[in-house]
């Protein structure tokens, strides 16, 4: 872990594991994650007989919003084949569910200086490039995963 610094780190250096085997994960780099994050639900109650007119906070359930990870398209079906497993109910399915590792890097490219640990993500949605005969865009392709739990360290 890093330690406390004055300046931010910058966000352009990163590393995406799926999985954890070096077979069970997704080949090539991201270009992009976003919807990192945790939200916790709030539940508002008053009894009748209370004093005051205002309901006090109790804190409910939390959840984790879906993931997005985009990629250059290299000709690789692997987070496609992962989806496909999803899709079709491959059996067993909880073996279709992996850990996804996502890791912050400084400046160096090597000290990691924090950590999102998605457990029992899978892919709920798969988005192809954009196609334009005039374009001069890279093909970007784009994956959304769903985590039960989410861990900073």
């Amino acid at each position: 872990m890093a330690e406390l610094r004055d300046r931010p780190y910058c966000q352009f250096n990163f590393t995406v594991a799926v999985g954890s085997a070096p077979t069970d994960g997704a080949i090539a780099g991201f270009q992009e994650v976003s919807g990192l994050g945790i939200e916790v639900t709030i539940a508002e109650y008053r009894a009748g007989n209370w004093k005051t007119n205002s309901p006090i906070k109790i804190t409910g359930t939390y959840k984790v919003p879906d993931i997005t990870l985009k990629r250059g398209l290299i000709g690789s079906l692997d987070l496609y084949t992962w989806l496909d497993a999803i899709r079709t109910g491959a059996q067993p399915i909880a073996s279709q569910y992996k850990t996804v590792t996502i890791n912050l890097l400084a400046e160096d490219h090597v000290t990691v200086v924090q950590t999102w640990k998605l457990t029992n993500a899978r892919p709920i949605k798969y988005t192809g490039p954009s196609l334009m005969g005039k374009g001069t865009d890279l093909a970007i392709e784009e994956l959304v995963l769903s985590s039960e739990l989410i861990e900073i360290s």
